[in-house]
Formats: structure tokens, sequence, C-alpha cells
């Protein structure tokens, strides 16, 4: 028996008879030789972690645009709380921490610069649109490794998929990664804007508080043990139903006091036209972008899904370099 063999009989006798296991994994896009110490959902969080699209995300906005000081998130660390929130839940409720951990590290690859400013850009200006968790697949299956993709199992594709609010994944290791993306944005994205100045703790309403916690650390405890609680012994992830309504309550809040906030949101018009504006330089100049891109549409894929690919795979630094590249006279810089 290889090392991935017992330690897919240990999942078999110790996880949850609601868990993914690894034995049962609907296989990959393309069938390949099984590890012989990794079991599958382990490789595939390997594979994303080696990734190059997921080494952008340190790069990427989150929600504030070049905030001032160290300690505000980007997209890697949301990643990486996502992570950390999803697999207390599937330890705790005995679920396969590998597939969580492969589906929260992998779920936001496809996310644009800028934050949802660059995805509002791109989806308005793009025929074919733009949906950064079908990115996220588009990353991880055609343009990670050359075109060749990561080749991830279907599992883990699918909860990238539909890891959205209104999304519908098929395990509940998908669903616990769809639960904590909700719960690591909103606890981190309060802790930011109160350490930017923007909120304060005592301006959030007391019939939210009151059920979830005077502090962001006390709200996103109180979050993971009613997910816990709630769902122990279910075939269902779910929160109850006066943590779901205060979470709701405090997502309302923040779309008013901070995602459509002019101090928070002041130059994300700008970042917006920025990418509609590399979008359609590139649209035109199709023979300037790089040579993977142009060997893309060369087997066919449309020029406005691979000029999208590109643009919506760049960082802030390097989508803001192209643009003074392209726009701004050299000696006008410094």
């Amino acid at each position: 028996m290889t090392i991935r063999e017992s330690l897919e009989q240990w999942e078999k006798e110790y996880l949850s008879p609601y868990a993914a296991l690894s034995m049962h994994s609907k296989g990959r896009l393309k069938e390949e030789e099984p590890c012989d110490i990794r079991p599958v959902f382990q490789r595939d969080r390997d594979r994303i972690l080696h990734s190059k699209a997921f080494r952008r995300l340190k790069d990427k906005t989150q929600v504030f645009l070049s905030p001032e000081g160290d300690h505000y998130r980007t997209r890697l660390t949301h990643t990486l709380e996502v992570s950390q929130n999803a697999r207390t839940i599937a330890k705790a409720l005995r679920l396969n921490e590998d597939l969580v951990e492969a589906i929260a590290l992998g779920h936001d690859l496809g996310h644009t610069p800028f934050g949802h400013a660059g995805e509002r850009a791109l989806n308005r200006i793009c025929p074919l649109g733009f949906k950064h968790n079908e990115q996220s697949v588009r990353t991880v299956d055609c343009l990670e490794k050359g075109g060749q993709g990561l080749n991830l199992t279907m599992e883990v594709r699918d909860g990238i998929l539909h890891h959205q609010t209104s999304g519908k994944p098929s395990t509940l290791e998908g669903q616990i990664v769809r639960f904590s993306d909700k719960i690591a944005y909103i606890h981190h994205d309060c802790d930011d804007a109160i350490r930017g100045g923007i909120l304060t703790e005592a301006d959030i309403p007391r019939e939210i508080t009151g059920v979830i916690g005077e502090t962001t650390g006390e709200r996103l405890d109180h979050f993971i043990h009613d997910i816990v609680t709630t769902s122990y012994g279910k075939d269902e992830i779910a929160m109850s139903p006066a943590v779901a309504e205060a979470m709701a309550e405090l997502r309302r809040f923040m779309f008013l006091r901070v995602y459509r906030n002019p101090q928070a949101k002041s130059e994300e018009r700008k970042a917006e036209e920025l990418m509609e504006t590399l979008y359609e330089y590139y649209l035109i100049r199709p023979q300037l972008l790089p040579q993977e891109y142009q060997r893309m549409m060369y087997d066919g894929e449309e020029k406005e899904r691979v000029v999208c690919d590109y643009v919506g795979a760049m960082t802030d630094r390097f989508a803001i370099a192209k643009y003074e590249e392209i726009y701004i006279p050299k000696c006008w810089h410094g």
C-alpha cells in the first residue's frame, strides 16, 4: 500500500460520512497517473500554491487602492484568511481539509487588478463579459503553465466556480469556502475601514453587534462557531437564522459606509478607466500581446477573451507600469 492509499484509507475511516473523499474524486479533465504520496486534493492544493497566478495575488488590490500603511489586506492575504477560516470549519466538522484549502487558495486566481473596479471595467467593455469566478477556472484550466493548465480535479474546479454568494457548490467543502469567503471579506474590510479612519466600532449598529459581537475579532469567532454548531452532523453548511440575518445586515452596512464610500473609493473610477484603456489598446494591437497569448488567438480563441486574459491577469503595479509605458512620455517620469 502506498502512502497515498494509506492516507485515503484514513479519510474513509475518520472523516464525516458527508465529506468528499479523495479516493472518490470525479477525476481530472485529463487523466494522469496518481501520486504515490499525495491524495488528489492535496496535489491540487500544491499546484495552486506554486502557480504564477497565486504569486500575483500579493500585488492585487482587495478593497483599498494604494492605502497608506503596511497592514491593509491584499488579494493574497484575503485568500489566506479564507483558507484559514475554511480549514478551521472543515476540521471541526471532520470534512476534507485538503479540498477546502485547494478551493480557497484557488478561488480568486482570476481576479483583476484594482479589485472589483477592474472586474467591473472588463465586464462592461468586453462584449463577452467578465466574471472573476469564471476567470479563475479559466486560469487553472487554460492559462497556467504556458497554456497547459493545472489539470485540477472536478471538485476543486466546482468549488472555485461556485464560491460566490449566489453559487451552489456540489460538495460541503465548497460550501464552506463560499461562507468563508464572505466571512473573511466582511471581517477584514471592516477591520481595514476602522484602521483607515472610515469607520469606528461605535458606528456599527447595535442590532448587529448585539448578535455577533462588539469587535472584529469577536464577530469572526462568532461566525465560525455558529457555522460549526449549525452544520454539525448535517449534509449542508449553514448559519443559524439570527446570525445569517446579522451578517446580511453587516454586509448592507458595509456597502453603505465603505464599499460605496467616496473617501474609500475616490480613485476607483481612475482604475476602471485605466483598465478600459489597456483593453482597447491591445484589442486593436493584438500583435503586441506576449507570444503565448497570440498563440491562443491563432488556435481559435476569441481576441476579446484573450485580451481580457492578459489585462485581467496583471497586478496593479504592472497595469500602471504598462499604462505609463504606452501613454506617458518618458521625460515626464520621475
